[in-house]
């Protein structure tokens, strides 16, 4: 029997949790015995080296987005995937435009990791009006959309004018048991974090304004007057100078460390005592998961969408106002002074596991 075919669409495979998704799936797919093929606008980023032997690669080599669609065409006419699975605007709404073009062969569906409405405006520096009126002529016409959170979807359903039940939410896989299955050791730990770090606090992202790390950094810069600690850093980005600027002018170098990206951070979740999520906002942040996978305390800004259901409004977690030192400098004092059921932490993590969400998405996509 033919394998069913997936055309997975991103512009690249930079860091981010949109192609860390992508890249997690596309792994489980191929071992599941699906014919799986990334099309990047640029074989760029980080996870190209986590991919998978079996998963075929296209790189269209193109730098702006408005002359994607005839390659995609092309693509999706020679290929002829039993589905096109399309992520990052405006790509989604250019690929809808593709496959039409193609006569709709195929299945192709649409996915959304932040509010549009937000993280558009203020990156793409679109009017909301243009991004409207765009989705509203191409997002209708996918076979179907998908959004990974409930604040997404919501934002979503205001653009595109689609009655909410036509969305499907589809949580980020993350958790893969590290937990439960290692530990880090002092001697690891002491190289991570150094001799004399104190308490470990970790985050992970890009930098940018998103993430909102300079937040993250003056609020570091406050704990340290009633507590001896360590922050560090994982991710890279164009704020890098910004943030290196701002670390260097609280003479914080010597508490504060950039890394920068790891394939793997796991041994910094395990052997940190508090992970932060300072985010503007978000769609549905994984790091979070990573971090309750590994039995790591959270503390996150509220953002409209993604901590709260992951955390459950609070259960699993402690959630504070956006931009707001103060509260965030509370919210890591209170969960560094509190006791944590670390396996309660990573049961709650395993709603989020690959395993199952793959299936998910096979089911959704009626590949299975």
């Amino acid at each position: 029997m033919q394998k069913k075919k997936i055309l997975i669409i991103l512009p690249s495979l930079l860091i981010g949790g949109a192609e860390k998704l992508a890249v997690s799936l596309a792994n489980d797919w191929n071992i599941k015995g699906y014919q799986v093929e990334f099309v990047l606008l640029q074989k760029s980023g980080k996870f190209v080296d986590l991919i998978d032997q079996g998963v075929v690669i296209h790189d269209l080599n193109i730098r702006k987005l408005r002359n994607s669609i005839f390659p995609l065409y092309q693509l999706f006419k020679s290929i002829r995937p039993d589905v096109i699975w399309s992520g990052l605007w405006p790509l989604t709404s250019i690929s809808v435009v593709a496959w039409i073009l193609t006569g709709r062969k195929g299945r192709l569906y649409t996915i959304d990791h932040n509010q549009l409405s937000i993280s558009t405006v203020i990156k793409l520096k679109i009017p909301k009006l243009i991004l409207k009126i765009i989705t509203r002529c191409t997002y209708p016409f996918a076979t179907g959309n998908m959004v990974v959170a409930e604040g997404v979807k919501r934002d979503i359903v205001s653009l595109t004018g689609l009655p909410e039940e036509t969305l499907k939410v589809m949580y980020n896989p993350a958790a893969q048991g590290i937990g439960l299955m290692r530990e880090t050791s002092a001697e690891i730990k002491g190289q991570l974090w150094g001799n004399d770090p104190g308490k470990c606090i970790l985050s992970v992202g890009s930098f940018k304004e998103q993430k909102n790390f300079k937040l993250l950094i003056e609020t570091f810069n406050l704990l340290l007057s009633d507590d001896h600690a360590t922050l560090i850093i994982l991710g890279d980005g164009g704020l890098r100078t910004e943030l290196e600027q701002q670390i260097n002018d609280l003479g914080l170098q010597d508490r504060i460390f950039l890394p920068g990206f790891m394939d793997d951070p796991s041994p910094w979740f395990l052997s940190a005592d508090v992970f932060v999520l300072s985010s503007n906002w978000e769609g549905l942040p994984t790091v979070l998961v990573e971090a309750l996978d590994c039995g790591l305390p959270v503390v996150s800004t509220d953002t409209p969408s993604g901590p709260s259901e992951i955390l459950e409004d609070g259960l699993w977690g402690i959630l504070v106002p956006l931009n707001d030192a103060k509260s965030l400098l509370n919210g890591i004092k209170e969960s560094l002074a509190q006791t944590h059921d670390r396996k309660m932490l990573m049961k709650r993590a395993n709603a989020f596991s690959v395993h199952n969400i793959s299936l998910k998405y096979l089911e959704y996509f009626k590949l299975l």
